[in-house]
């Protein structure tokens, strides 16, 4: 039989702590980010998730712990060639044209990635010969993926990626997001778009305080929240139904009755019993917004 080979993980923070003045950002974070995986970052603002993000880029120096990037110091230029970085704050000259900006980032690399790449993964048909300063921001975000993935990142950090797309240009990205992972690339996704930590990520670490709350895949975050939701259209009254037993929350959105329950069948009976002309019932398992809620509520 042969050996099973563990590969080392791309980054790495073990045991770090870092404060800012009487504030703490990270209390003794453990993180490990591997290959061919997308990991979800989420947190509440003020969580940790820019500090540690800001350690595994090498704009700051934890207080105590370790930081590896690549098994190195992340601030060793060798191990930062191998990263590409989109930031919500890019910082990319206006008057150059996006051609430009990509022939020059390409040139920062031994083995960039081709122009005609680069076009296609990231959607710039038609948009070479256009000045940055004259596209539109959904068209800037595009340019700054392209250029995060020039270089053939090894590990790529995304920060609030598809800010400003309409859906069609969001699921071009996701498509391309994938098919890096595929490649063997690993990716650290930050988002407030839950649903995007839902369709892209292997796996989510939940961050609040500095420490680490919650971590598995999208399933095992979302299992840690037993809430089904209930709608339907219904004339039954919505403060009656929030005082039944197993129900969190009950709403009215027109004629639509929304229900939050810790356990669903006895109160889809109920509802069926007390109205004969119930329709449209559907019940749907807690989301990752849900699940995310309910994880910082409880470390909080």
């Amino acid at each position: 039989m042969g050996s099973t080979v563990t590969l080392s993980p791309l980054a790495r923070l073990a045991g770090v702590r870092k404060r800012y003045g009487n504030v703490v950002a990270l209390d003794g974070l453990d993180l490990e980010v591997r290959g061919g995986e997308v990991l979800s970052l989420l947190g509440p603002n003020g969580a940790g998730k820019s500090t540690s993000i800001a350690l595994m880029l090498g704009l700051a120096t934890a207080d105590e712990g370790r930081v590896q990037l690549f098994d190195r110091d992340p601030r060793e230029l060798e191990g930062r060639r191998g990263i590409g970085v989109m930031l919500q704050s890019a910082g990319i000259p206006e008057t150059l044209k996006v051609r430009e900006l990509l022939d020059v980032t390409r040139s920062y690399y031994a083995n960039p990635r081709s122009l005609a790449d680069c076009v296609a993964l990231a959607g710039l048909d038609g948009l070479l010969e256009r000045r940055y300063g004259r596209l539109s921001g959904g068209q800037q975000r595009r340019v700054q993926f392209a250029m995060a993935i020039c270089g053939r990142p090894r590990l790529l950090f995304l920060d609030e990626p598809t800010t400003g797309l309409d859906i069609e240009a969001r699921q071009k990205l996701w498509a391309a997001i994938r098919e890096l992972v595929a490649e063997g690339a690993g990716v650290v996704l930050t988002t407030h778009y839950l649903e995007e930590a839902e369709a892209l990520a292997d796996r989510v670490v939940v961050v609040n305080g500095g420490r680490v709350v919650a971590q598995g895949s999208v399933a095992q975050i979302r299992a840690r929240v037993s809430q089904r939701r209930v709608r339907c259209v219904s004339a039954l009254d919505a403060a009656a139904v929030a005082g039944w037993p197993d129900v969190i929350a009950a709403t009215r959105d027109g004629e639509r009755l929304e229900i939050v329950a810790a356990a669903v069948e006895a109160v889809v009976y109920r509802l069926l019993s007390g109205d004969p002309t119930l329709s449209e019932l559907e019940v749907t398992r807690a989301g990752l917004a849900d699940a995310f809620v309910e994880i910082t509520k409880e470390a909080a």
